[in-house]
Protein backbone atom coordinates (compact mmCIF):
# COMPACT_ATOMS: atom_id res chain seq x y z
CA UNK A 1 0.00 0.00 0.00
CA UNK A 2 1.22 3.36 -0.87
CA UNK A 3 1.79 5.83 1.91
CA UNK A 4 -0.49 9.41 1.61
CA UNK A 5 1.71 12.49 1.51
CA UNK A 6 -0.83 14.89 0.74
CA UNK A 7 -0.84 17.83 2.95
CA UNK A 8 -3.63 18.19 5.28
CA UNK A 9 -5.35 21.42 4.58
CA UNK A 10 -5.59 22.77 8.63
CA UNK A 11 -4.26 21.73 11.67
CA UNK A 12 -7.87 20.65 12.69
CA UNK A 13 -8.28 18.57 9.46
CA UNK A 14 -5.08 17.11 10.12
CA UNK A 15 -5.62 16.25 14.08
CA UNK A 16 -8.99 14.76 12.99
CA UNK A 17 -7.13 11.99 10.68
CA UNK A 18 -4.95 11.32 13.26
CA UNK A 19 -7.41 10.78 15.67
CA UNK A 20 -8.85 8.80 13.12
CA UNK A 21 -6.03 6.69 12.45
CA UNK A 22 -5.21 6.29 16.26
CA UNK A 23 -9.02 4.49 16.31
CA UNK A 24 -8.48 2.25 13.58
CA UNK A 25 -5.37 1.14 14.91
CA UNK A 26 -6.74 0.49 18.17
CA UNK A 27 -9.76 -1.26 17.38
CA UNK A 28 -9.64 -5.06 16.59
CA UNK A 29 -10.43 -4.75 12.69
CA UNK A 30 -6.81 -3.05 12.51
CA UNK A 31 -5.28 -4.09 9.12
CA UNK A 32 -1.83 -5.50 10.02
CA UNK A 33 -1.14 -5.09 6.06
CA UNK A 34 -1.53 -0.74 5.78
CA UNK A 35 -0.20 -0.53 9.71
CA UNK A 36 3.70 0.61 7.93
CA UNK A 37 1.31 3.33 5.18
CA UNK A 38 -1.04 4.18 8.45
CA UNK A 39 2.38 4.81 10.72
CA UNK A 40 4.07 6.93 7.85
CA UNK A 41 1.02 8.92 7.44
CA UNK A 42 0.80 9.61 11.21
CA UNK A 43 4.79 10.50 11.34
CA UNK A 44 4.06 12.96 8.28
CA UNK A 45 0.66 14.63 10.07
CA UNK A 46 2.62 14.86 13.21
CA UNK A 47 5.69 16.84 11.16
CA UNK A 48 2.77 19.01 9.83
CA UNK A 49 1.14 19.63 13.47
CA UNK A 50 4.49 20.76 14.82
CA UNK A 51 5.54 23.15 11.98
CA UNK A 52 2.01 24.72 12.45
CA UNK A 53 2.67 25.19 16.07
CA UNK A 54 5.96 26.45 16.15
CA UNK A 55 5.07 28.91 13.48
CA UNK A 56 1.80 29.66 15.52
CA UNK A 57 3.96 29.97 18.34
CA UNK A 58 6.71 32.39 16.42
CA UNK A 59 3.74 34.55 15.65
CA UNK A 60 2.07 35.03 18.67
CA UNK A 61 5.43 36.03 20.60
CA UNK A 62 6.08 38.29 18.27
CA UNK A 63 2.68 40.16 18.04
CA UNK A 64 3.26 40.27 21.80
CA UNK A 65 6.43 42.14 21.60
CA UNK A 66 4.45 44.84 19.33
CA UNK A 67 2.23 45.63 22.78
Amino acid sequence: MDTDTRMPESYAEAIAELNAIVAKMQSDNCDIDSLAAQTSRSLLLLKYCKEKLQKTDTELKRLLEEL
